[in-house]
């Protein structure tokens, strides 16, 4: 699919293979591991992981290496610190790891101040019994965890990019079915509004004419890195960072830190990353 299709899926299965004999599983991991796969052409962070994993890294350390690199790089403007503003013009932080030997997973979601995000969900995987840490308390404990921080995740391009929106009146954005008492809000209910979704329209209301443009996912507001690796040993992990979608409603968290939504994985069976529309893979993707 194109990358600006409301939903787009970048879904790689890497390994789906019975249980193997101890001949066969040394035979596959001499001749065919390891093996390093990412959405996006993200090469500087395929590089990375790969460097861990064939230096004897395992799959875990080779991913958070491989999407530590995309964060520090910025990568698409969507990932790391730097990018994707939301409403209130501020950068926040999802991402995810997880192991498919212990089915553990860390992660963090809506993480503010703290720019490493992969690291952080790697930190609430080892040093505590949940899965999901969110908002303050994530930023809170991957700092006290040893993470750089506090620290402002913002930058000039995202500074612009959420200004130049703000003097576009707003538009487009993640509402639906509301009326602002200004070009950007506060908003209330409008129970007479009727939205179509991928159309212009206009509605009445008390400060006149307004056009809204709902927001189309595109490679320029929303996007993930997602990441697998096998390593030497044949041992599988994932993992995902984002900002998620550019100019989302503050609180909002897609799918990137939520097991089964942006990535999966399990020794047994394989892996499998994606990457788009998150707030409608999220209703998806973990039936599969």
């Amino acid at each position: 699919m194109a990358r600006s299709d409301p939903l787009t899926l970048v879904c790689t299965l890497l390994l789906l293979l019975p249980p193997l004999t101890v001949a066969e599983a040394e035979l596959v991991r001499s001749d065919k591991f390891p093996v390093v796969v990412s959405t996006w052409p993200f090469l500087e962070a395929v590089r990375a992981a790969w460097r861990a994993v064939d230096n004897g890294s395992s799959a875990v350390e080779a991913v958070v290496e491989g999407c530590s690199a995309c964060e520090e790089l910025r990568c698409d403007g969507t990932v790391g610190p730097g990018g994707s503003p939301n409403e209130n013009g501020e950068t926040m932080i999802d991402a995810l790891v997880m192991d498919g030997v212990t089915m553990e997973v860390g992660a963090v979601a809506a993480m503010r101040y703290v720019k490493d995000g992969i690291r952080a969900a790697n930190l609430v995987m080892k040093y505590s019994q949940h899965t999901l840490l969110a908002g303050e308390g994530a930023s809170a404990f991957a700092i006290s965890m040893g993470l750089p921080g506090p620290m402002n995740l913002s930058s000039p391009e995202s500074v612009k990019k959420w200004s130049d929106w703000k003097e576009n009146r707003c538009q487009p954005n993640f509402r639906k079915n509301v009326v602002p008492d200004n070009d950007c809000g506060p908003y209330k209910p409008n129970n007479g509004a009727m939205t179509v979704s991928g159309e212009k329209r206009t509605e009445s209301c008390e400060m006149g004419k307004i056009e809204y443009r709902p927001p189309l996912v595109g490679p320029h507001n929303h996007d993930t890195i997602s990441m697998a690796v096998i390593d030497k040993m044949g041992h599988i992990a994932v993992g995902t960072s984002t900002n998620g979608a550019t100019f989302k409603i503050p609180g909002r968290v897609g799918d990137g830190p939520i097991v089964g939504s942006s990535a999966y994985a399990d020794d047994e069976v394989g892996g499998c990353g994606a990457t788009g529309d998150g707030d409608t893979m999220m209703r998806f993707l973990p039936w599969f």
